[in-house]
């Protein structure tokens, strides 16, 4: 194997990271890569260079952004905390038209299997950030599998006796699924007919 084949199948295992690519995907990726100018090679390398070296997370909702504070969190006044596993989910639910709310992060879900407890996801964190502000509803938009109910349940339950109004998003969501793969009239739906959590 000469040093040119040698680099594409590194560039072709490099691609096999990324989610849902398989070895067909990532050769077809490979390849086309290989045929792009330089210029346009350096723009994609660096374009994920710079993604990796500035995106953080939010100091106040912990979603991803390129500043201190995300632009949803300096930009938009709302008395509803929207709660979500990760930063893709914000993503997800900012797709469904005229839903304003802000958002917590949790960054996981509580997960036995996992070993992940209440104390490694960002619980505490919501907890003094709904004490510091006076939210009117805090809708809990984990996603509608075991882990997701698992703590919604349990933020519900700490949160239900500091008279906050709880609640999780309806099911329009299949059991099982994540939130990034939902279509936009399915979230808007689910939203819509949130309930109150008891």
């Amino acid at each position: 194997m000469n040093d040119n084949s040698s680099s594409i199948q590194k560039l072709i295992n490099a691609f096999t990271l990324l989610p849902g690519v398989g070895l067909k995907t990532a050769e077809r990726y490979a390849y086309k890569v290989i045929s792009l100018s330089s210029d346009e090679v350096e723009f994609f390398a660096n374009s994920l260079l710079k993604a990796k070296q500035n995106t953080k997370f939010c100091s106040v909702c912990g979603t991803f952004t390129d500043k201190h504070t995300c632009d949803i969190c300096m930009k938009r006044n709302s008395k509803i905390l929207c709660v979500v596993k990760e930063p893709k989910d914000v993503v997800a639910l900012e797709k469904a038209r005229n839903f304003n709310a802000l958002y917590h992060v949790l960054h996981g879900t509580i997960s036995p299997l996992e070993n992940k407890g209440p104390n490694d996801i960002r619980i505490k964190e919501l907890i003094t950030r709904i004490n510091e502000n006076k939210f009117d509803e805090v809708i809990m938009a984990t996603n509608p599998d075991v882990e997701g109910e698992v703590t919604a349940n349990y933020i519900a339950k700490l949160l239900t006796p500091l008279g906050i109004k709880v609640t999780r998003i309806a099911q329009g969501i299949q059991m099982g699924s994540d939130l990034q793969y939902a279509d936009e009239v399915t979230l808007s739906k689910a939203l819509e007919d949130r309930k109150v959590m008891n």
